[in-house]
């Protein structure tokens, strides 16, 4: 899509959130499995949840400039995803795959954050009201997903993860 309008930019960025979402769908199952806290995998369970209801708020978004929904390729989503598999892969199952989980959900967040925060101003200054209200409820949750990984890891996994690696690791 070439891009020549605030519009066009607009369109852009919600296609990618789109996208972006599509995929954390598919990524957060295989996140909670490989997960050995209750609490993470409980969080991966949840946010997934909540990321379905982000992909139902980004079709409303489209419809409010009276488009059809439809993803363009995130390839930084992928990348995130893949920092993520690559953790699971090379990380035996325990508090510190776990810590190394939430740090990839946390640049997952942050991306996010990121990503919904430009949509959002974009909508303000294109002056749809109605997708402004929808970006900022899911900027909102992405805020609160990023604090309770962060939380998490802070309270317990992050000692947990330097346990094991005091006993076994490098």
């Amino acid at each position: 899509m070439k891009i020549q309008t605030m519009q066009d930019l607009f369109v852009e960025q919600i296609e990618d959130l789109y996208d972006a979402e599509h995929q954390l769908v598919k990524a957060l199952p295989k996140m909670a499995k490989a997960a050995t806290s209750p609490d993470l995998r409980e969080a991966f369970e949840s946010h997934l949840e909540q990321t379905k209801g982000h992909v139902e708020r980004l079709e409303k978004v489209f419809a409010t400039v009276n488009l059809k929904p439809k993803g363009q390729s995130c390839p930084a989503m992928q990348g995130l995803v893949e920092e993520g598999d690559e953790i699971v892969s090379n990380t035996e199952k325990s508090p510190l795959r776990d810590a190394g989980l939430i740090a990839a959900a946390n640049r997952v967040e942050h991306y996010e954050i990121a990503a919904y925060g430009t949509a959002r101003a974009f909508a303000l200054t294109l002056g749809i009201e109605t997708a402004v209200d929808l970006l900022q409820a899911t900027l909102d949750e992405e805020v609160a997903a990023d604090a309770a990984l962060s939380e998490l890891a802070d309270s317990r996994v992050n000692d947990q993860a330097l346990a094991i690696s005091a006993y076994g690791g490098r």
